[in-house]
């Protein structure tokens, strides 16, 4: 039986994309295993899913502990991959890719790495189809292991269990969430300050969507940012206030995305939770940073429920710069994309997606 390896360490969005290329080796090579090595943080978003074999976690201690690091590659190298897929290709992948004996890998064309590889391409700069840079990217390192895709269009997928659904709806209830009412979820923060909307613009257009038709709003965030939660809130306005539940709090992430599944929709910055919101279906609206390429991580844009705005909508010529340059300006660029641009757009979407059956 031939076993694949795909490596795609780091984030939570990176994780769930690059799990499409082990549901496309599973669908295209009968009676293949396929495992898929990941930061041990990021495995909920591919928990139950049937074309993954088994889950590989690189956890914090073999990054800090070089002996276990080793030891880690070599129970690896028992496994006798056919080809390694390395998605992630940094220096831990990298070293990892070196210490293991297969007869193909595959990665990226860095001039530092590329001697580890039999088989590297150069990551595209635009997207050739809906699908989006950023899967288009993954999909070209099965070209040396398969000529053609069943389902070249497939999307990831996140996989919850009728009694993760379950107890989600349950806990809501718990809550005194009205289930027979739509609800929001809401990322009013990004990843980092550099990737998160100015709370004032954001507040501004919770405003918008309370105005439009009240809707219960939770807030995705942890305990640890409720002050700044706060800061978001009391820019809102009294009403809208009233509709934001800031008391719930979702202990775990594969919790939260069987609450998510149940949302009528996605609304705030572009993240791990946008995606997820396209893993399950769930209608989305995302704000893109200015230094994030949105070209990249909308996928499936052919589906109307997948929305996404960003600064270069608008002032297309401000952004012809390095993406570094774009990084170091982000809090100056986000203050040219106010809500006044988005508001339109996300109107619409409210219509369309949220409020369509009321």
């Amino acid at each position: 039986m031939k076993k694949y390896l795909v490596i795609q360490q780091k984030m939570v969005g990176d994780v769930l994309l690059s799990s499409l290329l082990c549901e496309h080796l599973k669908s295209n090579i009968p009676n293949c295993q396929v495992h898929f090595l990941i930061h041990e943080h990021t495995a909920a978003v591919v928990q139950e899913n049937p074309f993954i074999d088994e889950l590989i976690k690189f956890k914090p201690i073999h990054r800090k502990n070089k002996i276990q690091f080793l030891k880690f590659i070599k129970e690896l190298r028992k496994e006798n991959y056919e080809a390694i897929i390395d998605v992630y290709c940094k220096l831990e992948s990298n070293i990892i890719s070196l210490g293991l004996r297969a007869p193909l890998k595959i990665s990226y064309n860095k001039w530092y790495s590329s001697f580890i590889y039999d088989k590297t391409f150069k990551r595209g700069k635009h997207p050739k189809t809906e699908m989006g840079d950023a899967i288009e990217t993954r999909l070209v390192l099965l070209n040396p292991i398969l000529e053609q895709l069943k389902n070249p269009k497939e999307i990831p997928k996140i996989h919850l269990s009728n009694e993760e659904i379950s107890n989600a709806e349950q806990f809501l209830k718990t809550n005194h969430v009205d289930l027979t009412k739509p609800f929001l979820i809401v990322g009013a923060l990004g990843s980092s300050n550099l990737k998160t909307y100015p709370f004032r613009y954001l507040a501004n257009l919770l405003d918008t969507i309370i105005a439009h038709k009240e809707i219960t709003i939770i807030l995705n965030a942890l305990p640890s940012q409720k002050e700044e939660l706060a800061t978001l809130i009391q820019a809102c306005s009294e009403k809208t206030q009233k509709f934001i539940r800031e008391d719930i709090y979702i202990a775990d992430l594969r919790s939260f995305l069987a609450v998510l599944s149940l949302a009528k929709g996605y609304f705030g910055n572009e993240g791990g939770a946008g995606n997820m919101a396209r893993a399950l279906g769930i209608p989305n609206f995302s704000i893109f940073s200015p230094w994030i390429s949105k070209d990249a991580w909308i996928t499936d844009k052919s589906n109307k429920s997948n929305v996404g705005v960003h600064l270069a909508d608008f002032e297309p010529d401000l952004l012809n710069i390095s993406k570094t340059d774009r990084k170091k300006s982000a809090p100056e660029y986000y203050n040219r994309l106010r809500p006044d641009l988005i508001r339109p757009k996300l109107e619409a979407f409210l219509i369309r997606e949220i409020f369509s059956d009321q």
